[in-house]
């Protein structure tokens, strides 16, 4: 509802959202944190089976597997090829499990133990969890520790007794599955907030502007109220030549102004002042849980159509939005900012920046639409261009400027 000064409130159960973005982040980091400590883990196991295996079998197994959790914690740290990252290291792990029964060498060194590999099972399944479609996920979470299974019965993994090769198998399918459902339960709840804040931002902009259609319609009767009607009653009361006279020019006025108002209301190309964006852009932050920082320059006397507020407008709540929602890794605090300018008498430019984790544009799917859609070509289709600069780690800052070319003038 709107408040006292006429703009629409902030909605009352406004609250920072778990987007989509930070759960993955979350979850990613926990893999690479999981990946070196059950390594670490592994190290005595290694040592104590390094003389059941072929001569330099055990320094290979241990160089490939270990420089892989390492670099599963570095690309979840930095956020670089994450998915690729894990995916190499449920490949490594799988071919090392098949590879194992050959690398064996004195079966009899291995007195009935558990090949060190079980015990990066989890980190395996968990990777691939992360970074694959639901139905590959189930499938690796099951064939792996039935691999693993196998190999346990054979001499090379132990002689294990079936009981306990069947145990050890169940054991590993069951966490897998406990985290494959925990991952997807967390990425659906995620996606749903997503959606309901982009439903909410949605709805707000309609309301939004019907609030400014009931504005425009107060307006129009005060005109009415104000011109028409003063005009018929001076009409109707004008008893000599001179009163009449100015009825005429009254009535010749008001149809004048009526005429303007609607004009003004239904042209496109209508000029509209900088600052009733600054404010509609404004009124917008309100509906948002985190802040932005706002810095307003030369926007006093410039004038843009009401095709160029609206590509603006629309461009820089998406940016906006897109920060909110990508922007955090829930490590640090990321700062934001709405920069608006004034260029000459008829120019634009907007920025929308943050200090967050930045992305790589050329990565993004095109299928993605709030890039492609949202932003460049809306403003795109005004006459204007909007061009984004990010990198991971550095941010990202997307510049909307209308009409095109004004920044380079």
């Amino acid at each position: 509802m709107p408040g006292a000064d006429g703009r629409l409130a902030r909605p009352a159960d406004a609250r920072r959202a778990v987007s989509g973005a930070r759960v993955e982040t979350i979850t990613g980091r926990a893999l690479g944190a999981a990946a070196i400590v059950f390594s670490l883990q592994t190290v005595p196991a290694v040592i104590a089976q390094a003389e059941a295996l072929v001569q330099g079998a055990a320094a290979a197994l241990g160089a490939v597997m270990y420089g892989a959790a390492v670099a599963l914690a570095v690309a979840m740290i930095a956020r670089i090829a994450e998915r690729i990252t894990a995916v190499v290291y449920a490949v490594a792990y799988a071919a090392a499990l098949v590879a194992w029964p050959f690398l064996v060498e004195h079966p009899v060194a291995l007195d009935g133990q558990a090949p060190w590999l079980y015990y990066l099972m989890t980190v395996a399944t968990t990777a691939v969890v992360f970074a694959m479609p639901i139905g590959a996920a189930v499938g690796y979470t099951i064939v792996a520790p039935v691999l693993y299974g196998v190999v346990r019965l054979q001499p090379q993994g132990g002689s294990a007794d079936p009981f306990t090769a069947a145990f050890e198998t169940g054991y590993s399918i069951v966490l897998g599955m406990v985290v494959l459902v925990i991952v997807a339960m967390l990425r659906h709840a995620a996606a749903g907030v997503d959606a309901a804040q982009e439903a909410a931002l949605a709805r707000y902009d309609i309301a939004a502007r019907q609030h400014a259609n009931e504005i425009e319609r107060v307006r129009t009767d005060a005109l009415v109220h104000d011109s028409v009607l003063t005009t018929l009653l001076a009409a109707a009361a004008a008893g000599t030549s001179d009163e009449q006279q100015l009825a005429a020019r009254m009535a010749r006025d008001a149809v004048a102004r009526l005429r303007e108002a609607g004009t003004s209301a239904a042209e496109p190309d209508a000029s509209i002042e900088l600052n009733v964006l600054v404010r509609r852009l404004r009124a917008a932050l309100t509906t948002f849980a985190t802040p932005f920082t706002v810095r307003v320059v030369n926007a006093g006397g410039v004038e843009l159509t009401v095709e160029a507020v609206e590509a603006l407008y629309s461009a820089a709540v998406q940016a906006m939005v897109n920060s909110l929602q990508h922007a955090d890794d829930g490590t640090r605090p990321t700062r934001r900012e709405l920069r608006i300018r004034g260029v000459r008498a008829t120019g634009c430019v907007i920025e929308i920046a943050d200090t967050g984790i930045g992305f790589d544009p050329a990565m993004v799917p095109t299928e993605r639409l709030g890039l492609r859609v949202s932003i460049e070509e809306r403003l795109a289709g005004a006459g204007g261009r909007a061009t984004i600069a990010s990198r991971p780690g550095h941010g990202t800052t997307v510049t909307l400027v209308w009409p095109e070319g004004v920044d380079r003038a």
